[in-house]
Formats: structure tokens, sequence, C-alpha cells
């Protein structure tokens, strides 16, 4: 049992060291996946990061390439990861090459399970900003099932 916890534990440590250093030298594009106006999930929230910048929010619906794709319809494109990553280049003048992905379950494991309302009630119930409205909203976190929504599949990782 040990053993296996101490594996586990490297494992964590690895990929939170590959992270900080492959982050230190791209940005990564952080893309909330909104599945719960049913038919083809959209991106309804989006954020840079980098460590030399923090976080930057970004409105995927003014988020777009050369083509007129925004960053909110991402998933109506053949290659929807690196369809973003033109976005980000066009728009924002950035190219991420690490893509994380977290989706409405792990959101709601992490942040609770009325996330989602709130930042709705805040945006466009009281009419604050997109990334204003997350930061009212985010009120505890709760990091426990990060590696079970990451092992569900719930959180996932892409490089581009």
């Amino acid at each position: 049992m040990a053993t296996t916890l101490k594996r586990a534990l490297g494992i964590l440590v690895a990929v939170i060291v590959f992270f900080l250093v492959f982050s230190a030298f791209t940005g990564v594009l952080i893309l909330a996946e909104d599945d719960t106006e049913g038919g083809i999930p959209g991106v309804d929230m989006a954020a840079l990061w980098s460590i030399h910048g923090g976080f930057t929010w970004i409105y995927p619906g003014s988020s777009h390439n050369a083509n007129g794709h925004t960053l909110h319809n991402i998933y109506m494109i053949d290659n929807p990861y690196q369809d973003a990553k033109e976005i980000m280049e066009y728009t924002y003048g950035v190219s991420p090459h690490f893509i994380i992905l977290i989706n409405d379950q792990a959101a709601a494991h992490i942040f609770g399970d009325n996330i989602l309302d709130t930042i709705r009630q805040h945006d466009w119930g009281e009419g604050n900003s997109r990334g204003d409205a997350v930061a009212m909203s985010i009120t505890h976190v709760n990091p426990l099932p990060i590696i079970p929504d990451i092992l569900l599949g719930n959180i996932k990782f892409f490089i581009v």
C-alpha cells in the first residue's frame, strides 16, 4: 500500500513539474466545456495562463480566427484544438501549445454543483463581465476530485 501511494505521489509530482516547466515556455489555454444546453457542447469560458502573465479571462464568443470560427463553437469544426490555438493566435497574438479541457462534471466536483448557475447569475443576471462573474462565483475549491476527474476523462490535456 505504501509503495503504491509513493508511486502515485511521485507521478503527481512529475506531472506538476512537467506542467510548470512546459508552461514556463508557452501559454496554457484552459477551456470550460458546457454541454448543459444539449447538442454539440460549447466553450462558455476560457482563460489563458502563463507563469509570466497569470490568468487572462477570454470571452469565447468574441475570440475568432481568420475564417470567423469562434472559440465558443470549436466543436463544430473538424480539428477543434488546433482551431482553438489558431483562434488564440489570430485574436490575441498568443500561441498556446498546451490545452486543458474541463467539462461540466469536473467543474461541479471541484467548484460545487451550482457553479454554472452561479456564474450565469453574476454574468447575465447582474451584467458583470465573464471574468468577474467567475471570480465572484468561485467561493470554494475542492482539489480532491481533480485526480479522479482526470482518470474519468472529465479533465483532459492536449498538446497542440
